[in-house]
């Protein structure tokens, strides 16, 4: 099996079975993210325990892409601080936008996964709709949309 085949295969499974598919009703932030393009829609939910995410989840629809970006998301930052959310917020929005830089995928684990997406342009946004509505919770932010 050679490295994309386990990457779609992580995709794959990932979408069909969602981590951290659900509200957390007492959540400490909260944002929507909205992607006009083909319709994604997805809410992320943060619990802070100080100043580091003990709980993240999401809820919503979307193409299989944007379902398991947001559930390698939640299974990536929990447990981060925000900081490092934020980092990986950074090394995400490199990895699927950016050509001209050499990211190591195999440090990013499961994460790598998505590399492949930078390959469809049409699908950047939605990998990266999850990420930009984490970064909007972390925030603050109530809303955001990929247009």
């Amino acid at each position: 099996m050679d490295l994309k085949d386990l990457y779609r295969d992580v995709i794959v499974d990932h979408n069909r079975h969602p981590r951290n598919f659900r509200e957390i009703p007492d959540a400490d932030r909260r944002a929507d993210g909205f992607n006009p393009l083909c319709g994604d829609k997805l809410t992320v939910f943060v619990k802070l325990d100080g100043g580091r995410i003990s709980d993240v989840s999401f809820n919503g629809s979307g193409c299989a892409i944007s379902i398991a970006s947001a559930s390698l998301l939640t299974e990536s930052v929990k447990g981060k601080t925000i900081a490092e959310a934020e980092g990986l917020f950074s090394q995400m929005h490199q990895l699927l936008t950016r050509d001209d830089i050499d990211i190591d995928v195999t440090r990013l684990g499961k994460l790598g996964a998505l590399s492949g997406v930078r390959e469809f342009p049409a699908r950047v946004k939605c990998a990266s709709l999850c990420w930009h509505t984490l970064d909007a919770a972390l925030h603050q932010q109530e809303q955001v949309s990929t247009e």
